[in-house]
């Protein structure tokens, strides 16, 4: 009898708790997951995604007309600009193998040809007449040719400028003063240093060797204004610079005749070198790190078979004392 009451007791009290009990809670959570479901439900309908699609090419437009290119990309093209000129084609350079090295040979007869056709007009500001010893010629020969070459020094002990004989510190002299000398000799336009010409120029040396191959006379419909000519391998079509090399325009001293696609590639080797005369040197230090790392790849594999997997693979074991007493 006891328990009966007691379970209904416990019955009774439970229902009358649960009447008592605020509801505020559960409607404040009722409310709180109506508006997270209502932003979910905005930012995921179609009209939010259009507008946001809608602000984004907005913005990209925006800005590519304010500054002429893509936000973040730069300028972007179905090809490369230099790729509106003919494409020239790859040819077999001496230096172009992993292992190979520059034609000094070539380089020497490429400096002749860059001596007495090019230096007319292009300047070679980054190479000095010390960067040819060893290279295409001796110490005395690269001395004799500076000494050739008056330069403006100074001040002296009177406190002016004077001219003196070039020496192997100095750097190959520049055909004009100025940019505004060498425009002004040259119909406006502008001669480019060619220190760098085969790095700055997209095909290197094939493109090079190709413009100073390639000039021919337009073809039908094409017209070039006067002071151009036409050179499929330029960009446009129409360039300034004049066809340099002729056959026999040079005269080699080891007796190599002299032909238009040999003077060309004889200079596009000496500017191939100019542009990176560390070339031969870097592969060689190239070769003998990849043996030194070889080496010490394989002595340490014979360490760790040899001498570490003996230990890494060793098995420890416990054996327990044996109760000697029964």
């Amino acid at each position: 009898m006891l328990s009966r009451l007691s379970a209904g007791a416990f019955r009774k009290a439970a229902l009358g708790a649960a009447r008592n009990t605020p509801r505020s809670s559960s409607v404040r959570f009722a409310s709180s997951n109506a508006s997270a479901s209502a932003f979910e439900s905005v930012m995921s309908s179609r009209a939010t995604l259009a507008s946001a699609t809608l602000f984004t090419a907005g913005t990209v437009a925006w800005y590519t007309h304010l500054y002429g290119s893509l936000p973040f990309v730069g300028e972007v093209h179905a090809s490369h600009l230099s790729d509106e000129g003919l494409h020239p084609a790859s040819y077999p350079w001496p230096h172009k193998g992993i292992l190979d090295s520059f034609d000094h040979a070539s380089i020497r007869r490429g400096y002749q040809v860059y001596r007495e056709v090019c230096a007319a007009c292009h300047s070679l500001d980054r190479i000095a007449w010390r960067n040819l010893v060893g290279v295409s010629h001796t110490v005395d020969e690269a001395r004799t040719m500076a000494e050739e070459v008056e330069y403006t020094d100074g001040p002296n002990s009177e406190g002016e400028m004077f001219q003196r004989p070039g020496k192997l510190a100095d750097y190959m002299p520049a055909p004009y003063p100025n940019e505004e000398a060498a425009r002004a000799s040259n119909g406006g336009a502008y001669p480019p240093d060619l220190s760098l010409i085969i790095k700055a120029r997209h095909g290197g040396a094939d493109y090079v060797f190709s413009l100073l191959t390639g000039y021919i006379d337009p073809p039908a419909g094409v017209e070039i204004r006067e002071g151009m000519n036409y050179n499929p391998f330029f960009p446009g079509g129409a360039i300034s610079m004049a066809r340099v090399l002729f056959d026999g325009l040079v005269e080699y001293d080891d007796g190599t005749p002299a032909t238009t696609s040999q003077m060309a590639k004889d200079v596009v080797e000496f500017l191939s070198w100019a542009a990176e005369p560390e070339h031969d040197e870097r592969k060689k230090t190239g070769i003998k790190a990849v043996i030194i790392m070889s080496t010490l790849f394989a002595l340490s594999l014979y360490v760790k078979r040899f001498k570490w997997n003996v230990i890494k693979n060793r098995k420890i074991t416990y054996s327990p004392p044996v109760d000697k007493t029964h």
